[in-house]
């Protein structure tokens, strides 16, 4: 469930363009009216401010706003402000990019982003880098990183909630096998985990835990330092509990000694419409703290707002 809360009666594209232009005008930037504006749009409503300020002032809003805004505010803003394809498209290739690489990224985006919008994604990515996401993907990732994260970026699972009960046995003794002989970059162990669907998968787990007493995460610890096994397991809890995977996310990027603000800034961007609500819970139980109250005692200013105001926080 989203966090995303949008007023009953919205003013019309052309009229958020000019409180916008009016925000950017004189000497200081009006950052509190962009974050009552954008911070209370839908992704639809921002497209067509996004297109309107372009046909009104020969302007991409965009740069607009990177010339205007800094720091954690600015990049909060940037990725919030377009549609979650052409966001995740930006934040995919950013992941490839020697400084800023990071296969988490791309786990997350193949895992939590439903099929039609990950086929969104690599359309986007098309548009604005003129090449594939996979082939991207492909060539900054190797070994068995690549083997993992090409078929998850390049999925469409079946969406539906049909579970074929025989298969998820005879799936889980697959990966039960392939995990015991510590095969962990098995073309089978591969094959299941990046093109069943979530349901199938889900019922496949909970037989291997039935079957053979441990839940799959628990028997891939088997070296809790093994870089790709971190990832296979966060690609699994990605795939079945998106929640847990994003409440650990943030208690991490919370809790560092200086807060990870790329983390905490995806997160709170990606998952605004989509299931926030969910993930605020989940971290209210395993914390004891309010999500928006953690996110008040690492963060200050405008950033701050803008967060509280994705996360549906009351005074934002």
């Amino acid at each position: 469930m989203a966090t995303l809360t949008v007023p009953q009666s919205v003013p019309s594209a052309a009229e958020d363009c000019e409180q916008l232009r009016k925000a950017f005008a004189g000497w200081g930037t009006n950052e509190a009216l962009i974050i009552s504006i954008l911070a209370h749009r839908n992704a639809a409503q921002r497209k067509l401010i996004q297109e309107t300020y372009n046909q009104s002032y020969g302007e991409d809003l965009l740069k607009a706003l990177d010339k205007e805004l800094s720091s954690d505010f600015e990049r909060a803003v940037l990725l919030w402000t377009p549609v979650p394809a052409e966001r995740d498209a930006f934040l995919a290739n950013e992941a490839t990019k020697m400084l800023t690489a990071s296969n988490w990224v791309i786990m997350e985006i193949g895992c939590t982003r439903s099929s039609h919008d990950l086929f969104l994604v690599r359309q986007a990515y098309h548009a604005r880098y003129k090449k594939s996401l996979e082939e991207d993907v492909a060539y900054h990732t190797s070994g068995d990183f690549r083997k993992l994260l090409v078929p998850l970026v390049s999925a469409f699972r079946y969406e539906g909630p049909e579970v074929n009960t025989r298969l998820a046995r005879t799936e889980a003794k697959i990966l039960h096998q392939k995990i015991s002989e510590k095969a962990y970059n098995d073309d089978e162990l591969i094959r299941i985990v990046t093109t069943r669907s979530k349901p199938q998968l889900n019922a496949t787990l909970n037989h291997y835990n039935n079957e053979f007493g441990n839940a799959i995460n628990k028997d891939l610890k088997a070296n809790p330092e093994d870089e790709f096994l971190k990832l296979l397991r966060a690609a699994i809890k990605c795939l079945t509990f998106p929640e847990k995977y994003f409440e650990k996310l943030l208690r991490l990027a919370i809790n560092k000694m200086g807060t990870d603000e790329w983390a905490l800034t995806r997160v709170v961007t990606t998952r605004a419409e989509v299931d926030m609500q969910r993930i605020k819970e989940e971290y209210h139980r395993r914390n004891s703290v309010p999500l928006d109250r953690a996110i008040s005692v690492d963060t200050s200013g405008d950033y701050e707002k803008m967060l509280l105001a994705l996360i549906g926080h009351g005074n934002a």
